[in-house]
Formats: structure tokens, C-alpha cells, sequence
């Protein structure tokens, strides 16, 4: 997408407002299952907490994906989709097996990474077809927030439990048709996920009858110009070549899964604020704009490094700016950031904002959740209605006092 283009939807639509081009999510899935084009059997399923918005589940299913969800409520989102259940697979972290159990009457794959729930679901469904999440316990990436293959992590059933695994499925006589890895994101080197694979292979002959493999996601992009990515490309290549020898000593085709989410949409997005009002303190320029960590919460919350770029003025001398937002707490976006100078009505966008942005958003200090827009061939399409204040006190009932 082009700056013009960006400024003409702010216009249009508003600020703050978050802009997807759909072009660069199709290319995106399409770089991974080209990555993987010697493997028979591939399956992508969108991880939807990424960014659920219907549409770009719509788009995506449209290209051939599945569809990973982590509640029942991201469930019936694939199925409003349209998303035939089978397309589905539910991997929830904490829930009860009430919902597990809702999720089977709606049909979908379910994932267990609970020895506790798995014993009581092998009790009841015996029959019902079942992956296992296991933890490898082999970190994927640099940031401890994000990557949760370590021995003490909530995610997943720990390899070193297999022998407890074992015996809960053989008493129960469940059936095993898959099986699956959590290590996190921002996978930065190849030969680790590689080396975590090789445990989950190990894993998968302890079980006759799988259907499919899961290798989970993480892959790591790019947050700025030079920045470290996950080749796929050399990924695909290696984990392709392993797993057909897999599946030629396992003696059965299986499907090799994957869950990615941040890889397909986070590029694809930016986030458009309005600078509200340029502050010159004692040591400090601020850039104060029309937004929060109720909006945008990544920087904050990950320690996220985001470009920002002044999109009206992009060709200005460049001056060193922290971006804050208006939120009556510690919101800031960017610390010292060299950007085109930055006048009051600017307006600023954030790169890299398709992934666990307004998935993550909220109506701290009470203020109204964005707008979302999507660039589909050349034309910006209103995905999401900014909220009103109606929106916003429609659940609270008001009572006598």
C-alpha cells in the first residue's frame, strides 16, 4: 500500500484506525505452502486470535486454509464463517471440559494439552478422534513473553509426562489421530525448531493411527528494515525432507500441519493515528496522539519494536520523538525514535499491526475501540464499525440505588 492511499482512509474512516492489505496476506500463505510443495499433504490453519476479525478468516479460508481456534467463541466465529467444522481445530489452554465438550458437539478437531482433561475426555469419548499438545520444552525465540516451550510454561503436556500419556491412553482406549508441538514465537533459527521437531517425531511412534503432525507456528518477521526473519524457504526444505522419511518408516501418509498467524497477517497491517499535540519537555519531545495501549498494546505489553512513520510528511528532516498516547497511564509506543518531524495533525502509522493488535484491544478509560478497514483490490472496505457510545454501556444495566 502506498502512503496516498493510507491517507485517503484515514480520511475517509477516521483515526485511530487499523488498515489490512489483503494482498500481502494471500502472498503470505501462499510463500508458506510453496514452502512446503514436496511435502503430499500440507494443512495451514490461521491461528484466529492473531486477528479475528470474520473477513479475514473469509480470506483466508478462501485460499484453502483451516482455521486454529483457542475458545468456543473462536469456534463459532469460523463456523458464522462458514468454515466447514472439520476445517477447525480447537487447541484451548485452562478450560474446563464443559467447553471441550461443547466444542464436540459442534464437530471440530479437538487438541487436549491437559493430562487431567484428557483422562476425563478419554473416559467420555473414547471413539472421538483426538490430537495431543505436547511442550517440547525447546524455546523458539529470543523474547521469554512470547516464546513458552520452557519447563515451566502452562502450554502443553511435557514430553518428559509421556509415560502418564501413555497410560491414560491405553486405559481409556482413546483415539489418537494427531499430534502436536507449542514452543512459541518468533522462531529465529531453523536448526532449533528442527531439534524440537526430532522430539516430536520421537513422540508420534508411540502412536499407530495419527492422521496429521502439527508443528505449531512462531515463525519470526520482520519488524524493520534489516531485521531477522524465519527463512521459510530453508524450513520448508529441511522439515519437508525429514518428514517425508518420517512418514515413509511410519508406513502411512500423514497431513503435516501448521497453525501460523502473526507470519500470515502481521505485515499486512498498520495502525493510522492522529498526532493530537507535539510536547517539548526539559529532556524529552513528545509526539502525543489520539490513541492507547487500549488500541495498541504490543509495545507495552512485549516490549514490541514498531516502525512508525510519519505518512504526511515523509520526506521531513528526521528528529528523535517518543510517541505516547492518551491513555492516564504509561503508554508508550516508541522511546527516542528518529522520525520525519512531526507537526499537530500528522498523521503516524504503525507497521506491523495485523497480528495480536485489535485482537488485544479494550475500552480502558472508557474510550471506543477502532474502526477496521480492508485494502481488497485497490478499493478500502469498512471491516469494522468504530464504536459508539452506545456501543459502549450496551451490556451495563443500570439499576435503582
Amino acid at each position: 500500500m502506498k502512503n496516498k492511499d493510507l491517507l485517503q482512509i484515514a480520511e475517509d474512516f477516521g483515526s485511530p484506525v487499523y488498515v489490512y492489505d489483503s494482498e500481502k496476506i494471500v502472498s503470505q500463505y501462499k510463500r508458506l505452502t510453496k514452502a512446503f510443495k514436496h511435502v503430499k499433504q500440507v494443512k495451514i490453519n490461521y491461528a484466529v486470535k492473531a486477528l479475528s476479525n470474520i473477513n479475514i478468516l473469509k480470506l483466508l479460508t478462501n485460499c484453502g486454509s483451516g482455521l486454529d481456534t483457542v475458545s468456543i467463541q473462536e469456534v463459532k466465529l469460523g463456523l458464522k464463517t462458514g468454515v466447514a467444522p472439520e476445517k477447525i481445530i480447537f487447541t484451548p489452554n485452562g478450560v474446563s471440559i464443559n467447553e471441550i465438550e461443547e466444542a464436540v458437539k459442534l464437530g471440530v478437531q479437538i487438541n487436549i494439552d491437559n493430562l487431567s482433561i484428557l483422562e476425563q475426555f478419554g473416559t467420555i469419548h473414547p471413539d472421538v478422534p483426538v490430537c495431543i499438545r505436547i511442550n517440547p520444552h525447546v524455546m523458539a525465540g529470543g523474547n521469554t513473553n512470547i516464546s513458552v516451550g520452557h519447563i515451566d510454561s502452562k502450554f502443553g503436556i511435557s514430553i518428559h509426562q509421556m509415560p502418564h500419556l501413555l497410560r491414560i491412553v491405553e486405559n481409556t482406549g482413546m483415539n489418537i489421530n494427531g499430534i502436536h508441538m507449542h514452543t512459541g514465537s518468533d522462531i529465529l533459527d531453523v536448526e532449533v525448531f528442527l531439534y524440537a521437531s526430532e522430539i516430536l517425531f520421537e513422540a508420534a511412534e508411540n502412536f499407530k493411527d495419527l492422521e496429521f503432525i502439527d508443528f505449531g507456528s512462531g515463525f519470526k518477521v520482520p519488524y524493520h528494515e534489516n531485521d531477522i526473519e524465519t527463512d521459510i524457504e530453508e524450513f520448508g526444505k529441511k522439515l519437508g525432507k525429514r518428514f517425508n522419511e518420517f512418514c515413509k518408516n511410519y508406513g502411512k501418509e500423514l497431513t503435516l500441519s501448521f497453525e501460523p498467524g502473526k507470519f500470515l497477517v502481521s505485515e499486512s497491517g498498520y495502525f493510522l493515528v492522529k498526532v493530537n499535540s507535539v510536547k517539548q519537555t526539559t529532556s524529552t519531545v513528545f509526539a502525543q496522539v489520539d490513541s492507547g495501549f487500549n488500541h495498541f498494546i504490543r509495545p507495552m505489553f512485549y516490549g514490541s519494536k514498531h516502525e512508525v512513520v510519519n505518512i504526511s510528511h515523509p520526506t521531513k528532516h528526521k528528529r528523535f520523538y517518543s510517541v505516547v498516547g492518551y491513555i492516564c497511564e504509561t503508554d508508550t509506543f516508541a522511546n527516542n525514535k528518529r522520525i520525519a518531524e512531526i507537526s499537530e495533525g500528522d498523521i503516524l502509522a504503525f507497521k506491523n499491526a495485523g497480528a495480536y493488535c485489535f485482537s488485544m484491544a479494550s475500552n480502558y478509560n472508557s474510550r471506543f475501540r477502532p474502526a477496521e478497514v480492508l485494502w481488497y483490490n485497490g478499493e478500502a472496505k469498512l471491516i469494522r464499525k468504530r464504536e459508539t457510545f452506545q456501543d459502549l454501556i450496551a451490556n451495563q444495566v443500570e439499576v435503582e440505588l
